[in-house]
């Protein structure tokens, strides 16, 4: 009668009145370790095709995905993120007249993040203007190419970003992150012309 693993995994462990059989041995405890480990897929339909019949996921299971570099829990329901790996900035070249470095806040960049397993995308750094008209547009889009199709939000997300109170009324202005990848900031007026608008810390879910 086999018994289990002293860490109340279930991990079956062969007794010594049970029948010899050494593939059964290796086989029952490598099963059992390997669903308790972090499985590793090439991609998520990679890992739907494996995980059925006898071998479906169980509660408290994680997998990771070459594809995406994202860690998944098996929820007892649906594979929740955990983590996305890919942390890496990228630079968003900014439409002219717009500067990198504004008020010396760094580069304008964006990153996908993933939190409490919902994929956001995030901005940091700033963006440097040196004149305006002397009646500017009320609003102005900062990107000069689109933003990727993975990292553009589902729908419209609005956001408040800070400016200078220099040569501005105003200290913030409204971030529009488009569906078709472009960033747009309202607000601008004869009386708010800030020299820097910042992004550091800025994210929306996607």
């Amino acid at each position: 009668m086999p018994t289990t693993d002293d860490y109340g995994q279930g991990v079956q462990i062969a007794s010594k009145t049970d029948a010899p059989n050494a593939e059964k041995l290796a086989k029952d405890i490598v099963n059992a370790i390997a669903q308790r480990s972090i499985l590793r897929f090439a991609s998520a339909s990679a890992r739907g095709a494996t995980l059925t019949g006898a071998t479906a996921p169980v509660e408290g299971m994680l997998t990771w995905l070459q594809d995406v570099n994202r860690l998944d829990l098996w929820d007892g329901t649906t594979w929740v993120a955990v983590s996305v790996g890919r942390s890496s900035w990228t630079t968003i070249t900014p439409e002219s007249p717009w500067t990198q470095n504004g008020n010396n806040n760094g580069t304008f960049q964006y990153r996908l993040l993933n939190i409490s397993g919902e994929e956001s995308l995030q901005f940091r750094g700033a963006l440097g203007r040196a004149s305006y008209p002397t009646s500017p547009a009320g609003s102005y889009v900062v990107n000069n190419t689109a933003l990727p199709s993975s990292v553009r939000p589902s729908t419209l997300r609005t956001v408040l970003i800070p400016c200078s109170d220099t040569s501005s009324e105003r200290i913030a202005l409204k971030l529009d992150v488009k569906t078709d990848g472009y960033l747009e900031v309202f607000g601008f007026s004869s009386t708010a012309k800030p020299p820097w608008i910042g992004f550091n810390g800025v994210t929306v879910s996607l």
